[in-house]
């Protein structure tokens, strides 16, 4: 059977089926991965995940029986996916599955944030509270504002669907439109974040999006907005965000992702209009079980000489597939 590594503890249901198909190398630890493991791993693919750095030079040292990423996740900014392809090593993700969880938590850092949920549940745990007040704890509501999603694909779309549920007006701006969506698409940037009194990230982390929210586009955006981040934390510029914070030019904000995870900027814990989570887009007993099968689908029919399900990139000459929407 071909040997397969797994750079961090997953779900038991998906060790114990991983372990039916392949010469399991499991991560019972916990402990993240050092370039150093990548070099010295025996395995024939491994099953990633975000916080596994898979820069040219990983890549580069990556034994030679490695040829094939199966990405725990959708993105693969983490994977240098130039370096991997040189290599002749294929690379899979698991979409679709994740999709309903991270909406739900996109909506909840919305709602969390518009409602003044951190502020509120800190009191109560601090018991500081003094009673109701007509004036006391005033947030936004969100039934008849205009959402923005940022980069419409599968989590964007659910996302949008939820929150029109809440009486929002729905726009969203991308690459492109996409077909057969009941909401108005925004071709142009500029039209868009005026328009945006809440705003919510769901683009890809690419070159032309990383820091997009900066001090120009949050400067575009109506005073007093709504920015909720699932995606990835470097799309934004915090420093700018963290200004805008505390100017009022954002009202709020609900953060699930950060630059330098877990190390992110110490100065957002400080702001009580600020509504954080530790990366728990997908965070479901459900949901990580479903990823962490998919995952193993791919490699399984990888190793079966069939095309992968869900191809990011394949080596020169393998079967493939049509490229899934990346927005």
């Amino acid at each position: 059977m071909p040997t397969l590594a797994l750079t961090r503890r997953l779900p038991a249901a998906v060790e114990a089926e991983a372990a039916r198909h392949f010469t399991l190398r499991a991560n019972p630890d916990d402990r993240p991965w050092t370039p150093a493991d990548f070099a010295a791993t025996d395995a024939d693919a491994l099953l990633c995940t975000v916080t596994d750095r898979l820069d040219a030079a990983t890549i580069a040292a990556l034994p030679t029986t490695v040829r094939l990423l199966a990405n725990f996740g959708v993105g693969t900014s983490h994977i240098d996916l130039a370096a991997a392809t040189t290599r002749g090593i294929a690379i899979s993700n698991t979409p679709d599955v994740l999709t309903d969880a991270t909406a739900d938590l996109a909506i909840l850092l919305m709602l969390g944030a518009a409602r003044r949920a951190a502020e509120g549940e800190a009191m109560m745990r601090a018991r500081a509270w003094t009673g109701w007040a007509p004036t006391a704890m005033l947030g936004t509501h969100l039934g008849g504002k205009t959402l923005g999603i940022l980069g419409m694909g599968r989590i964007g779309a659910a996302t949008a669907t939820r929150a029109a549920a809440f009486g929002m007006t729905i726009l969203y701006h991308g690459r492109r439109e996409q077909p057969g969506l009941p909401w108005e698409f925004v071709a142009d940037a500029a039209d868009f974040w005026p328009r945006c009194q809440a705003l919510s990230l769901h683009a890809p982390l690419t070159p032309a999006t990383r820091a997009i929210i900066n001090a120009d586009t949050l400067s575009r955006l109506p005073a007093g907005a709504i920015l909720v981040n699932t995606a990835r934390g470097e799309l934004v510029d915090d420093d700018a965000v963290i200004a805008a914070l505390r100017s009022g030019q954002l009202a709020a904000a609900g953060l699930d992702v950060f630059t330098n995870e877990p190390a992110f900027d110490p100065r957002y814990a400080s702001l009580r209009n600020s509504f954080l989570l530790p990366h728990l887009g997908s965070a479901t007993t459900e949901t990580r079980t479903a990823m962490g099968l998919r995952a193993l689908a791919n490699a399984r029919a990888f190793f079966a000489g069939d095309p992968l399900p869900d191809p990011v990139s394949q080596p020169p000459g393998s079967a493939s597939r049509s490229p899934l929407r990346r927005w």
